[in-house]
Parts: structure tokens; C-alpha cells; sequence
């Protein structure tokens, strides 16, 4: 039976982790193993989550269609190891429970933490898959196998994505796997966005365009991660997964499990969207710091069209009276970097 460690990075949102986890816990035919790595809460969610796994506490699933994957509550206690970074990092203590509690230590972002789990899933080194989820989905009892499914008809791929579904509705499409991203404007183009669940996957069509998986369900294979290493930290937020993709580039191919079913609550935690009058300043400033970041990185011959892109995004955030976002988005486009507290979502 195959050993996957799924990977969960919590901040701030104990209550949507253990309706995630509760969701997990009704795979099968799989030896699966719960990370949750903790980027310094403030809301107590570790004692949450201990108490969650000892029995003490239930998780509080509201009414409605998706109930059923993560309620009524499996069986507690559940075994568990609560450990700090450095203890993480090192492997443990070498007992293999179905669940381990991280406390990172600070808020490293999405790259940081995951690397976290991912540095103690490589030093135990027992694995032959790690599953990146976010904490603000519910998973179908089949979506890791169909995932899994996925990587043994085609081995050349280093990374499976599912069908991700809204969560507050479920017949609507947010991706197929993952996306394309035009390099020339700097944004990506979710696959299937504007689909319903009741539309054909045409599964081999997505995987031709993919140029990402997205990575709020992300199933990377242990040769991808010992060949490409772990995930790029400098973004804190946003174009990591795409980083991640492009850097396994001619080694790795990317692939999609249509029958692999995820429900995410998109914009839960930090305010995501596309639509800037609805954008948290946390999601505004890393979107556009890291749309020239990236390009830098990766396609620095589209440089001129991507500042052109940031300096439209400016005059859109001063006709919407988005003053705060237009002064950050001008100190981007001067070459400046404005100091951010990502706790307080505002910059500094």
C-alpha cells in the first residue's frame, strides 16, 4: 500500500483545517499520513487541533451539500506527535502517527511552510507521494485515489491536480487541474473556470495546456521532489506552484485526475480574488510584486509589457479610490519595496 503524506498549512483557521482533515480521514485504500504544519497562529488553533485529535473537541460542519464528506465526526482519539521546526526538520522522533502537529515558528508563508512538512517528510524518507492541500477545502473519499490513479498511467508526470469545485457552489468549476499563464501580461488562466462539473474533462487537452497545478490540491511524486527540491520561498504568497512546475521543466510532465473531487472556500483566509475592488491588500501587493518577480526570474523578455500591466493596475486602483493599493503598486513600479506585515494585511 502507498504511503502519502498530506501537507496542510494553517494560519488563523482551525476551524476550516479540521472540517478539511475530518474529510481526509474518509480516504481510503491508502497509507495516508496528516501533516498540519502551524504558521504561528494567533488564535489558538494548535490547542485546537490537539484537542480535536484527543476527542475533546468536534468539529462544527455547517448544513448543506457537502456535509456528508467530513461529518459526523471519525473515530478519536487520534495518534499524534506535536513537534517544533527544528524537531520537524530532523524526522521526528522516529514514530510514524497518522497525524504530526508543526509549530513553524513564524508566519513563513505558503512556500515556507510547506517546506517545513516537506523537509520532515524527506528526512523520514518513506514515502511515495506528498499531497499539498489547502486548509480551506473538503476533499471527496476518491480524490486521492483518483490522483494517485492518475501518476501510475503516467509516470513521466511530477505533479496531479484535481477538479476543484467552489465550495459555496459545488456544480461550478474554479480549475481543472491547474492553468495556463501568459507570460506577456503576467496572469495565469485557471483551465475550465467558466465549466461546470456537468461538462466533458477533456482531460488530455487540459494536461497539453497546463503551465501549473494549482496548489490547493497538489499531488507531487517523491521523484519531482528529490529531483527539483522544495518549493521557491520568496514569494510568501502566490506563483510558487508555478515557480515549482516550471523548474521541473523537460524532466517532469503535469497531469490531471478529473475523477479526483476537491471543494475549496477560494479567498477564505486572505482575501483572494480577482477582482480588484474585492482584493485584500495582502492578495493586491503579492500579486504584483511577485507577477514582476516571477518574470524576472523566468522570462525577463517580457519585462516591458508586465510593468505596463502593473502601471494599468495602478490607474484601476485610482479610479476605484483604492489609494493604499495605487501608492503600493506606484513604490513596485519605482523599484522600491514597501515593508509588509502580512498578519495586519496592510502595508507598511
Amino acid at each position: 500500500m502507498k504511503r502519502v503524506y498530506v501537507l496542510i498549512i494553517n494560519w488563523n483557521g482551525w476551524g476550516d483545517t479540521i472540517e478539511c482533515l475530518e474529510s481526509l480521514m474518509r480516504c481510503r485504500g491508502v497509507d495516508l499520513r496528516l501533516i498540519v504544519c502551524d504558521n504561528a497562529s494567533t488564535d489558538n488553533s494548535v490547542e485546537r487541533l490537539r484537542a480535536w485529535a484527543e476527542g475533546r473537541f468536534d468539529s462544527r460542519v455547517a448544513p448543506g451539500p457537502l456535509r456528508k464528506f467530513s461529518w459526523p465526526p471519525a473515530g478519536k482519539p487520534l495518534a499524534f506527535a506535536e513537534y517544533d521546526r527544528s524537531q520537524a526538520e530532523a524526522g521526528g522522533d522516529g514514530g510514524g502517527p497518522p497525524l504530526v502537529l508543526i509549530r513553524t515558528g513564524g508566519n513563513l508563508g505558503f512556500a515556507g511552510g510547506n517546506n517545513v512538512g516537506l523537509r520532515y517528510v524527506l528526512a523520514r524518507g518513506d514515502f511515495d507521494a506528498v499531497w499539498l492541500l489547502n486548509n480551506d477545502t473538503v476533499v471527496e473519499p476518491q480524490a486521492l485515489k483518483g490522483l494517485l490513479d492518475r501518476l501510475d498511467e503516467k509516470p513521466a508526470a511530477g505533479m496531479v491536480g484535481s477538479t476543484l469545485l467552489h465550495y459555496d457552489e459545488p456544480e461550478r468549476i474554479q480549475a481543472r487541474a491547474g492553468g495556463w499563464y501568459c507570460r506577456w501580461i503576467g496572469l495565469p488562466w485557471h483551465l475550465g473556470r467558466l465549466q461546470s462539473v456537468s461538462d466533458p474533462p477533456q482531460r488530455e487537452r487540459v494536461e497539453r495546456w497546463m503551465t501549473y497545478v494549482v496548489g490547493a490540491s497538489l499531488l507531487v511524486s517523491r521523484g519531482f521532489l528529490e529531483t527539483v527540491g522544495l518549493m521557491c520561498e520568496d514569494y510568501f504568497l502566490y506563483f510558487e506552484e508555478t515557480d515549482w512546475a516550471l523548474r521541473g521543466r523537460g524532466r517532469f510532465e503535469l497531469a490531471y485526475a478529473p475523477e479526483s473531487r476537491v471543494y475549496h472556500k477560494i479567498g477564505r483566509s486572505i482575501g483572494t480574488s480577482s477582482d480588484p475592488r474585492r482584493k485584500s491588500p495582502t492578495c493586491d501587493y503579492y500579486a504584483l510584486r511577485n507577477r514582476l518577480l516571477f518574470t524576472r526570474r523566468f522570462f525577463p523578455e517580457a519585462l516591458p509589457t508586465i510593468y505596463l500591466s502593473v502601471f494599468t493596475a495602478l490607474l484601476v486602483r485610482l479610479f476605484l479610490g483604492r489609494w493604499r493599493q495605487a501608492w503600493v503598486a506606484a513604490r513596485l513600479l519605482a523599484g522600491y519595496e514597501p515593508r509588509f506585515a502580512p498578519e495586519a494585511s496592510v502595508p507598511l
